[in-house]
């Protein structure tokens, strides 16, 4: 009979600095995703940027379109060390930019670049997990990432606000930075001696057109945000038209058979996306609500961002230690049910004007729904690859998520634009995002599991 000791852990010898360092790498993206939440109605007031408050969170989502692409290549075709490494150095330096900006386009450009070096570390994290641990511990671990954001659930929405509203809103920024280069440090002192792989052959021609098109999906998803400064007659023809042709061009970014919902993988990846631009609009509007609707100072705003995020590593921990005998499907439905119960409870104190505890309450069950769904979708996603195509389809998961989050942002922000702010406008947003749910329903029920056993 094996000993409990003798199992492998995600905390052993062997393993024990990479998750730390991994985990603080999440930890810091974390604070700054929180933070970027919570003060941006700040940030658009004191930048003169209310038309493009939707643009600073999709600007972000749309070019880590291109350093996802970047990184899976890069990590099938040599090993995600080195895609790790210039995806972290990028985000530190969007992060300074932002900081230090002066106006709101210069703040845009850092978010800019924050976005490519985002995408890149999160793919690039799915594949030295892949290569570095057995497929047993892939839940365990994506439950630590998850664990990852309890404390910054604790103080990041919180603090954020009070650094906004007592210091200045530039530190949550600038201060984030900082500590990302610490446990960079630490992460590349430890990696250096681990064996990651050295990938394999790549095809030149495929790659340059696989980055190529995530380029026009980036510049496309940016310029629907951008609709929301247009005249609507402008703004939504425009934005219609950019969604049209990302369809087509988000294509070979993405498994055969995503769109027509194809069981097993193609459905994980439709999931991934559909359930995160529902998720990430409705959460962009949430301290905007709070503000206008309810008077809310940015520092008690978010208090709902908290109570959501620690939902979310709490749902995430269950889902690690039961999610086999649940099921997919079963997930699946639960996860979005709690999403879908959150944003008519979100909607209706929007447009009743009902006691702002309802909007704080009823966001938590949204960040529940997302812990388990986030981490289940993560581990299918590997289970479904080998080390040909982790790269690929790990980015594919990450490209499903963040194009759509940024269209599910620009179009939100074209409606508040069309419709003028208001009670109105915020009830629009949150019926868009419900509706987003629904749909995520129907691959939720294609998720398949059988390669999940076999890799199991």
């Amino acid at each position: 009979m094996t000993s409990t000791s003798s199992l492998p852990s995600i905390w052993d010898r062997q393993r024990l600095w990479v998750t730390a360092g991994a985990s603080a790498l999440i930890f810091f993206a974390a604070i700054e995703a929180l933070a970027v939440t919570t003060v941006m109605p700040v940030v658009s007031a004191a930048l003169n940027g209310d038309a493009l408050y939707a643009v600073a969170f999709a600007g972000t989502l749309a070019t880590s379109v291109i350093g996802m692409v970047a990184a899976g290549a890069w990590s099938d075709a040599r090993g995600p060390r080195g895609a790790l490494y210039v995806a972290v150095s990028l985000f530190i330096v969007g992060l300074l930019i932002s900081g230090f900006a002066t106006t709101m386009h210069q703040f845009l450009i850092g978010r800019l670049v924050q976005g490519l070096g985002t995408g890149g570390q999160t793919v690039a994290l799915y594949v030295v997990v892949a290569r570095l641990y057995p497929p047993q511990l892939h839940g365990r671990v994506f439950a630590a990432f998850a664990a990852a954001w309890v404390v910054p659930s604790m103080v990041g929405p919180f603090l954020a606000g009070a650094v906004a509203e007592h210091l200045h809103w530039r530190w949550a920024f600038l201060g984030v930075a900082v500590l990302t280069g610490i446990a960079f440090l630490t992460i590349v002192l430890r990696l250096r001696h681990v064996d990651l792989g050295h990938g394999e052959p790549q095809d030149r021609r495929a790659l340059a057109t696989r980055l190529g098109l995530a380029v026009v999906v980036a510049v496309l998803a940016v310029l629907v945000g951008f609709s929301a400064d247009m005249r609507p007659q402008i703004g939504w023809p425009v934005a219609l038209g950019a969604v049209a042709v990302i369809a087509f061009a988000v294509l070979p970014l993405l498994p055969r058979g995503t769109l027509r919902v194809g069981r097993g993988l193609p459905s994980v990846v439709l999931m991934r996306g559909v359930a995160a631009g529902s998720f990430f609009a409705a959460e962009a509007y949430v301290p905007y609500l709070l503000m206008e609707r309810f008077g809310f100072t940015a520092t008690w705003a978010g208090v709902a961002l908290m109570l959501a995020a620690f939902a979310w590593a709490g749902a995430s921990d269950l889902q690690g230690r039961f999610g086999d005998r649940l099921g997919n499907r079963r997930i699946a439905l639960i996860g979005l049910g709690l999403n879908l119960l959150a944003l008519v409870c979100v909607l209706i104190a929007a447009v009743q004007g009902i006691s702002p505890l309802l909007v704080i309450i009823g966001w938590a069950f949204a960040g529940g729904g997302m812990g388990l769904l986030y981490p289940r979708l993560t581990v299918l996603t590997l289970a479904y690859s080998d080390d040909g195509n982790q790269g690929f389809n790990s980015s594919a998961l990450s490209i499903a998520e963040n194009t759509t989050s940024a269209l599910a942002i620009a179009i939100a922000g074209l409606g508040v634009a069309t419709l003028g702010g208001g009670a109105g406008a915020f009830g629009a947003v949150f019926a868009f995002c419900a509706v987003l749910v629904l749909v995520a329903a129907i691959p939720g029920l294609r998720l398949g599991h059988a390669a999940e056993s076999r890799r199991r």
